[in-house]
């Protein structure tokens, strides 16, 4: 009986999962994610650990809507597309750029058939660049770049940011891409130490004389310390709009925006009035706002010889103080070293330990009374200060107006760039730059980010969800799968409540099984005996008479013998074992009426 209650039991609770995880795996339409349900062979070793991968393709770059754009899917054309430089970094006497790059799929590989470009040096000057498929000029449109940076050993001290280059002679040979190569902007992660850094630089030329200055963008406001430190890949994008307004963003989301013209250092355009240079404080300028009162003297009882402290007259040395035993002595199990030289080390002394006499008294070596408060002491006397009356306030040059200043009302409007660099050093390796972007249209670059980036957030995403997670999203789509689960997971537990607490023999029943079970003799089934049960039961009812008065005034010693009579049975049978049948059926006295 209870061994088909488990069997019901288990079978219910397996249909259940099964019915629960049809559901689930029937959910896979909107996002595309596909179950392998057998292991293929593939050419890139990198992907065989991937079982359930969201559907990628790398994207196509479509004439016309890209100033530039790699996906680094193709090893072949990286080649021809990409300039390593063979330059030296500063000048002939500085290390080579001799950092070694790669086409290559990330250490923990996320989309099927996706590679990167990958710094595989460390402690290296490296660089490569490539020429856009078209100069970006600062006209009527912004500038958008984004690009991703996944740091698959985390970062130390170094950089993983762009250069876009600026258009010239400087720029017309690639291999001699270096450190000086002019550049309009640099953008991108900069770490060294617990100094985190996002960097926005542009370079801005100045209209009067035509020097060039670095103007760096403000910090950011939100942290940034996550992307550098969990080797995830995250999405950097840039946006310089023709109204002057930046926009940088990780991950999609903003993490600091500003103007061109006020959210810089240096500003663009400088102060209109400087100090003068040629203006010097006058040597008899008094700025002190206060001064010793002249007319003040020290009172005649101020003693400055008093000290601030006094030994306590009221103290008196404790009984039992050891004046003539030192607190400290010298080691007498110490021994000199036998490579010590007199000469070299000077003369050996045993060290000091505690004086062991003096950890059973109060106290050793000469008693002196504790200090106390000198109520005589003032200090050294000065005169109070006063007013200044010369006073002429915080002096400050003069302002003149400034000779180089100029008003540049569009900053935007920077120098062309027409190729794009990666100059790097590194204490890290194995930097991976994916999914390069140049554009000046935000669709583009929306879509472009949906299929690379996109896809990669939503594979790492359902890697890290959890089951309560997954199931809510489905049934978001599927309200009816909640009566599913109800059922799936309300039956079992139904059923167990139901046999558990309401499916249980009658004590009249369980009272007959306790009896039978107290002999060693082999005892039939449980639902022998309850057939038992219902044939006695059946014999005495068919006995049964009126009960007369004298049955009704002994109710109690009729079942006190009834009992003794069962339990001499009992007995019986454990004294007895030959009085039980062959067949296994005890025999039963009759019952007295």
């Amino acid at each position: 009986m209870k061994r088909w209650r488990f069997n019901t039991l288990l079978l219910i609770a397996i249909l259940s999962s099964c019915l629960v995880t049809i559901s689930a795996n029937n959910d896979d339409d909107d996002d595309g994610v596909t179950v392998e349900a057998e292991k293929i062979e593939h050419p890139k070793p990198a992907y065989e650990s991937l079982e359930s991968v969201i559907n990628y393709e790398s994207p196509v770059i479509q004439p016309g809507k890209f100033h530039f754009a790699d996906h680094f899917d193709d090893p072949n054309i990286f080649d021809e597309k990409w300039v390593k430089s063979t330059a030296k970094k500063g000048d002939e006497n500085s290390d080579k750029y001799d950092g070694v790059w790669a086409i290559e799929a990330p250490e923990n590989p996320i989309l099927r058939n996706d590679l990167g470009l990958v710094l595989k040096s460390k402690a290296r000057h490296s660089a490569v660049s490539s020429r856009l498929v078209k100069p970006f000029v600062f006209t009527d449109k912004p500038l958008i770049v984004q690009y991703e940076v996944q740091l698959q050993e985390g970062q130390e001290c170094g950089g993983s940011y762009l250069k876009l280059l600026s258009s010239g002679k400087e720029t017309t040979d690639l291999k001699t891409f270096h450190d000086k190569t002019p550049y309009t902007i640099m953008f991108g992660p900069d770490k060294c130490g617990n100094d985190y850094k996002l960097h926005f630089i542009f370079r801005h030329t100045n209209p009067l004389n035509g020097t060039i200055e670095e103007k760096h963008a403000k910090k950011p406001k939100e942290r940034i310390e996550e992307a550098f430190n969990d080797k995830k890949p995250h999405l950097y994008q840039l946006v310089v709009r023709p109204d002057n307004t930046y926009t940088i963003s990780v991950d999609h989301k903003i993490v600091n925006e500003g103007s061109l013209l006020t959210d810089f250092t240096p500003p663009v355009n400088p102060p209109k009035e400087i100090d003068d240079p040629k203006d010097f404080k006058p040597a008899n300028w008094d700025e002190r706002e206060k001064i010793p009162d002249p007319t003040a003297s020290k009172p005649e009882d101020w003693d400055e010889n008093e000290p601030p402290q006094i030994p306590d007259i009221t103290a008196n040395k404790p009984e039992g103080w050891l004046d003539d035993e030192e607190e400290m002595i010298a080691d007498p199990a110490a021994k000199k070293p036998d490579d010590w030289d007199a000469e070299i080390d000077g003369e050996w002394e045993a060290p000091l330990i505690p004086n062991p006499i003096c950890e059973k008294v109060v106290g050793c070596g000469l008693w002196s009374a504790p200090l106390v408060a000198n109520p005589k002491y003032r200090g050294k006397w000065r005169a109070p200060l006063i007013d200044n009356p010369n006073y002429q306030g915080k002096w400050a040059p003069k302002r003149i107006p400034n000779p180089n200043y100029f008003e540049d009302p569009n900053p935007f409007k920077m120098a062309t760039i027409s190729a794009i660099g990666l100059e790097l050093w590194s204490m890290s390796n194995n930097i991976l730059f994916d999914n390069l972007l140049i554009t000046d249209d935000y669709i583009v670059a929306e879509e472009w980010a949906a299929v690379t980036y996109g896809l990669k957030r939503k594979q790492i995403d359902l890697e890290s969800e959890t089951i309560v997670q997954r199931l809510l999203k489905i049934t978001d789509d599927k309200p009816w799968l909640w009566a599913v689960f109800v059922l799936a997971g309300g039956l079992p537990i139904t059923l167990f409540v139901y046999f558990r607490c309401f499916n249980k023999d009658s004590p009249r029943q369980e009272k007959a099984k306790a009896k039978a079970k107290k002999t060693d003799e082999v005892q039939p089934d449980d639902e022998e005996v309850e057939e038992e049960f219902e044939v006695e039961e059946a014999e005495t009812k068919s006995t049964s008479r009126p009960a007369s008065k004298m049955d009704l005034e002994e109710p109690i010693t009729t079942l006190q013998n009834e009992d003794d009579e069962n339990d001499e049975d009992v007995d019986d049978i454990e004294t007895n074992p030959e009085s039980v049948p062959k067949d296994g059926a005890r025999k039963r006295k009759p019952r007295k009426d």
